[in-house]
């Protein structure tokens, strides 16, 4: 089987992700997984579609991501992760589904409007 390419985006943030069957070990941009997400909860939220699915340690996980910071990175991982495993057995659907793993999440970051200071910040008013 060629191997498929899943891709997670949040904000500005996109990771391309390659699930193969293996003893769980995740390597993000040739960097281990704990090495390059420091932050517990970053690596939670990583794993999070595997615990729902009870497939920990089934899959060996290769990631490429790039933009954003930690975060968005962290969760644009777990969507391809989401993806993947949704491609590999669809009875995965409804438990990811009900999480809320399989959508990706729209907001982004208001662009800066022209005469302000922000987005929404505006300059100080003078009457006189």
């Amino acid at each position: 089987m060629a191997e498929k390419i899943f891709v997670g985006r949040r904000k500005t943030s996109v990771a391309r992700v390659i699930l193969k069957n293996g003893n769980g070990k995740i390597t993000v941009n040739n960097k281990e997984f704990e090495e390059f997400f420091p932050q517990l909860l970053s690596r939670e939220d990583i794993l999070l579609p595997f615990k729902l699915t009870e497939t920990e340690g089934k899959y060996d996980v290769q990631v490429n991501v790039k933009g954003g910071g930690t975060t968005g990175q962290a969760q644009s991982v777990r969507l391809g992760i989401a993806r993947a495993l949704v491609e590999i057995n669809p009875d995965y659907r409804a438990k990811l589904k009900t999480e809320g793993l399989l959508t990706r999440d729209p907001r982004m970051v208001e662009r800066k409007k022209y005469g302000q200071p922000k987005a929404r910040k505006r300059f100080q008013f003078s009457k006189r």
